[in-house]
Parts: structure tokens; C-alpha cells; sequence
């Protein structure tokens, strides 16, 4: 029989780019598909902990069975996960095609093609997945020196006095009277002003500096 899998991140993306290509490889290749063979998973590929992938390797797939992806990365993410699962497909007797990486492709392959053919290519696409790391880091870094040259901020925006919202400025108007006077603790005041404890003392600190300032100033 044969299978196609197909994978999207997220329920709010759309399958049906994969679940077309492959529809038309099986036309294109004289391979029967039915429609409820198309398994689908809308989750990460971080890990292999999918519901409709488990269910596929472990109850679906025979001997002999045919899976088609359409995208190495739609089988997942971690490389290291993906060479030990394209093992297991292997040991199973399932014949495996990638259709946007044919030279992984298993069927009509004797045992040793396939070995030799998966350790040349997983290690040639885990040597291109580390290097476009190392370029992601590497533009990441450069994109936060020149944002520093810039005189840019770079990390959570800093919140200051000047930054609070109105009702902010009138809750501390109010409750920091009291607050100074023992009558509310200072947990209270931060929960009503809607501040952490960090920035609510850091606040409270440019609020007494600006009282002073107006009443040194009068």
C-alpha cells in the first residue's frame, strides 16, 4: 500500500501544497493512493511525539508499504531524530520517497544502496542545517552591532514613569500616600499599578525624584 504523511507547524497553516504534490507524484508514477491513507499532522516537528505519525509507523505501515513526504523536514526537525525514524522505516521493510529529494528515495534500492545512500545524504543535509545555523547566528550578531552603532535599544522595551499609561500615573498618585504611610504593602500598591517588583521600585524611585524636584522647585 501506499502512504503519503504530511506536516504542518501550526492548525493555522494550510496542507494542501504537500498533500497536492504528492497526489500528483503518485499520478505522475502510476502509484495507487487512497485519499484516507494521506495522514496528517498539524505540530511541530520538534520531536516525533505526533498523533497521526505514531499512528502511522506503528499501525498503518506493513512490509512492503510505500511512504511518500513530500519534504525531508515535514518528517521532522532534529536531524539526528529524523536518521534514527528513516532507520526504523528502513528495518521495517518500508520503501521511502522524498519527492523534492529524490536521491533519498529507497524503492528498487538494494539494502546496501540504501545504507550507503542515507549516511552520504543525512550527513551532507546535517552539515548544511548546522551551516545555515552558524549564518542565522552569525546575521543575528550582526544585525544587534549595528543596531548598537545605531544607538538603538536592544532587548524589552525599558519602562519608566514617563511610559506608564494615565490610569498608571493617577493609581500612583493616589495609593502613594498611603502606601508611604503603612496603611497598603507595597505588594498591594504594585498589583493595583500593575507593575513587578523591579520596575515598581525603579518607578516608585523617579516618582519621589520628580516630587522632590516640583517641591524644591516651589
Amino acid at each position: 500500500m501506499v502512504f503519503g504523511y504530511v506536516r504542518v507547524s501550526t492548525k493555522d497553516q494550510c496542507e494542501d501544497r504537500q498533500v497536492e504534490a504528492i497526489k500528483e507524484y503518485c499520478k505522475a508514477n502510476n502509484l495507487e493512493l487512497e485519499e484516507r491513507n494521506i495522514v496528517i499532522d498539524k505540530q511541530s516537528g520538534k520531536d516525533f511525539n505526533r498523533e497521526g505519525y505514531q499512528l502511522l509507523k506503528n499501525y498503518l505501515l506493513r512490509s512492503g508499504d510505500t511512504l511518500i513526504i513530500k519534504e525531508l523536514d515535514r518528517l521532522g526537525r532534529n536531524m539526528e531524530q529524523i536518521k534514527q525514524e528513516w532507520q526504523d522505516l528502513i528495518n521495517k521493510g518500508i520503501n521511502i520517497i522524498v519527492i523534492d529529494t529524490p536521491i533519498l528515495n529507497t524503492t528498487a534500492r538494494t539494502d546496501l544502496e540504501k545504507k550507503l545512500i542515507s549516511n552520504i545524504v543525512f550527513e551532507l543535509l546535517s552539515y548544511m542545517a548546522q551551516k545555515e545555523r552558524e549564518r542565522i547566528k552569525q546575521r543575528q550578531r550582526e544585525g544587534i552591532e549595528a543596531a548598537r552603532k545605531a544607538g538603538k535599544h536592544l532587548g524589552r522595551p525599558r519602562i519608566d514613569f514617563d511610559g506608564l499609561s494615565k490610569e498608571q500615573k493617577e493609581i500612583i498618585k493616589q495609593y502613594y500616600p498611603r502606601w508611604k504611610n503603612g496603611i497598603i504593602t507595597a505588594t498591594d500598591f504594585m498589583q493595583k499599578v500593575g507593575l513587578k517588583r523591579n520596575t515598581f521600585y525603579k518607578i516608585m524611585k523617579q516618582y519621589e525624584e520628580n516630587l522632590s524636584f516640583a517641591y524644591n522647585s516651589t
